[in-house]
């Protein structure tokens, strides 16, 4: 079994969140757009925390599709290409096999030595 350093270091990055929101319970004012609320701190640090961490989660799910739609097009390239390959060899197989029995059908033919003259 695989240690998963990735897994570990979520895990004490979480733990340590979660200790940083509990020591802060005090209420502090937050800004929105529209108005102020008071707010327990351990509330606002949690929901930050979360907040990113589902934005992060987004954008590596967005990533991935996206990397996976270019690997299937990049696949289907190379398979297209493997196929020209295949036809363009066969094509050369047969160019050079009606080359040589060109040949040979001009080595079997009798030479006529006589350059342009009466054959008589």
């Amino acid at each position: 079994m695989k240690f998963q350093w990735t897994l570990l270091l979520g895990l004490i990055l979480a733990i340590v969140v979660a200790w940083f929101a509990i020591v802060n319970v005090d209420p502090v004012p937050v800004n929105y757009v529209f108005g102020t609320a008071e707010w327990p701190l351990i509330i606002v640090i949690l929901g930050s925390a979360l907040l990113g961490a589902a934005v992060s989660g987004f954008v590596s799910m967005f990533r991935s599709i996206m990397q996976q739609r270019k690997i299937k097009r990049l696949e289907r390239e190379v398979n297209d290409k493997e196929l020209k390959i295949a036809d363009q060899q066969n094509e050369i197989a047969t160019l050079q096999h009606a080359a040589s029995a060109f040949a040979s059908d001009l080595e079997a033919e009798p030479r006529d030595n006589n350059l342009g003259g009466d054959s008589r």
